[in-house]
């Protein structure tokens, strides 16, 4: 939802902006088959009852529609996400590193797909025309591991312990899914501050590849 509604930003700003997704995992203990569904999963963190926590999940199913996406809490099926941001690093050496990361995620909250099982990994990759083989040699392997552990340093080197987080030029942040018009404010911000400022006034020599202009006085 976050991503989107930075995607929806972006589509306001007139300026080239790079996005690179990172990775982080909110639980790196998860086992890859867990027989909980979310509901139980957010009682048994947070200790309430399950009926508080369908309410609280309805609220974020009732936002994700604000921005068309199509949440399915009650299917979803929970897991390890190692093998799914191994993938991700993956398809960035190919260039589709935001084609992965958009179709992983339609898999999980929308199409209720298992995505720490290697074979539905594998599927979705080749939907998005990466090589099929190639894929499956890389998930029986630990490559790209190392690259996925990177970037979890970087974020506990930053102090991040939540998702979605945003960091711009390495310098502002901002946590949670924000909605589309703090996301533009802060991006102009930066822009803004970007900007080269010329502090002095037109009257000194001024040289360039044909070359010096002396001031006229």
């Amino acid at each position: 939802m976050g991503k989107r509604r930075l995607e929806d930003a972006l589509k306001q700003i007139d300026h080239p902006i790079e996005v690179t997704y990172r990775c982080y995992e909110l639980d790196p203990t998860m086992g890859k088959d867990v027989k909980e569904n979310m509901y139980e999963s957010l009682a048994n963190k947070y200790g309430m009852s399950i009926a508080q926590a369908k309410a609280n999940i309805q609220n974020v199913v009732n936002m994700a529609k604000e921005v068309g996406l199509d949440y399915q809490m009650d299917t979803l099926i929970l897991t390890n996400t190692f093998d799914a941001h191994r993938l991700t690093m993956y398809a960035k050496t190919k260039g589709l590193m935001k084609e992965m990361t958009e179709r992983i995620l339609q898999a999980y909250f929308t199409e209720s797909k298992h995505i720490g099982d290697h074979e539905t990994l594998t599927e979705l990759a080749v939907e998005i025309g990466l090589d099929q083989e190639e894929v499956k040699s890389m998930l029986a392997s630990d490559e790209m591991a190392d690259a996925v552990r990177n970037d979890q340093q970087t974020a506990r080197q930053y102090g991040i312990s939540s998702v979605p987080f945003f960091l711009i030029n390495k310098k502002y942040a901002l946590t949670g899914a924000q909605p589309t018009e703090t996301f533009v404010q802060a991006l102009q911000k930066v822009i803004a501050e970007d900007k080269l400022v010329v502090l002095n006034n037109q009257d000194g020599l001024n040289c360039d590849d044909d070359g010096c202009e002396i001031p006229k006085k």
